[in-house]
């Protein structure tokens, strides 16, 4: 047996991709998918792939529509989110609640995991959702989700970087616009985001591993065997993060938390990671990604509930 794997090239399963960390119990072969997304696509409607890394919210909604697919407690990708909402710096606003009543861009669709933890910063920060138009340039990779009313397609042929800077939107969320004209809406967000993990223990969760349900109930241990493979990758990425960091964003940020939490900034397994999680879930339901709240646990495989790495 062999395990076709998406995932993308980052720090925290680097010795995965390069081989030096493997096991004859779960032989991953690595896919090449140039454009992530779009395997998180393959996945989630076709089962394209054995073993994926796949967006958390992505997952959530997918899962609540039956696809056959569950999730280890794996999180490979994490992030700060108050800067993902971008505004005209000249029409910045003094108060995010003034975005009421108005139209932001979101890139892609509206379950995407960026999207999802940039619009509960503003709601933090006291902007109510439902009163805005949700303007994605994408559709959603769950195909049988429905998106809320307030949830509307940006027109043919327009992006969200033109609609922008020509005043049809008032924000944009996720779309890491590079302009002069363009600013977060918070000032010094990566220290918003600090404030939140320092108050409320959240840091974000953008990305997790999933493995097809009939490969689990095939190979008992598999999800045991690959969670502690991504789980070595991990700590030698953190052990090298500790002592020679690169100066990558992903670098500085876990380096952050690693300093205002004097943990490992990137713990796998439930318990470690509840809040997170269950502030993830509440605001998936308040943003109508999800209907029925899911336990934390019936996320994921059965055999890995109780691991940690």
């Amino acid at each position: 047996m062999t395990l076709s794997t998406l995932t993308r090239p980052q720090g925290a399963n680097r010795a995965l991709i390069d081989g030096e960390v493997s096991s004859p119990d779960a032989p991953l072969v690595f896919v090449d998918e140039p454009v992530l997304v779009n395997g998180f696509r393959k996945m989630v409607r076709n089962l394209e792939f054995d073993v994926a890394e796949m967006a958390l919210t992505t997952y959530i909604a997918a899962k609540e529509h039956g696809v056959a697919f569950s999730a280890l407690p794996v999180f490979l990708v994490r992030d700060f989110h108050h800067g993902a909402t971008q505004v005209l710096r000249v029409n910045r606003p003094r108060s995010v609640s003034d975005l009421a009543g108005g139209r932001i861009g979101v890139n892609r669709g509206y379950t995407v995991t960026t999207g999802v933890w940039g619009r509960a910063a503003l709601a933090q920060a006291g902007l109510d959702l439902e009163s805005v138009t949700w303007v994605c340039s994408g559709d959603e990779h769950v195909a049988e989700y429905a998106p809320p009313p307030t949830v509307v397609r940006a027109p043919e042929g327009r992006n969200l970087e033109q609609m922008l800077l020509e005043g049809e939107l008032d924000a944009v969320v996720g779309a890491n616009i590079t302009h002069p004209d363009v600013v977060p809406i918070f000032e010094a967000p990566d220290d918003a985001a600090a404030e939140v993990l320092r108050h409320s223990g959240v840091f974000p969760i953008n990305h997790l591993m999933v493995i097809r349900d009939d490969l689990l109930k095939e190979n008992p241990g598999l999800a045991q065997s690959v969670f502690t493979l991504f789980a070595e990758a991990k700590r030698r990425y953190v052990e090298q993060l500790r002592t020679q960091p690169d100066g990558s964003r992903q670098d500085q940020i876990l380096a952050r938390v690693m300093e205002i939490t004097g943990e490992c900034p990137l713990p796998y397994g439930i318990e470690r990671n509840r809040a997170t999680l269950e502030a993830l879930i509440d605001t998936a339901m308040r943003q109508h990604i999800i209907h029925v709240r899911p336990a934390v646990e019936d996320l994921f495989a059965v055999e890995t509930r109780e691991l940690e790495g």
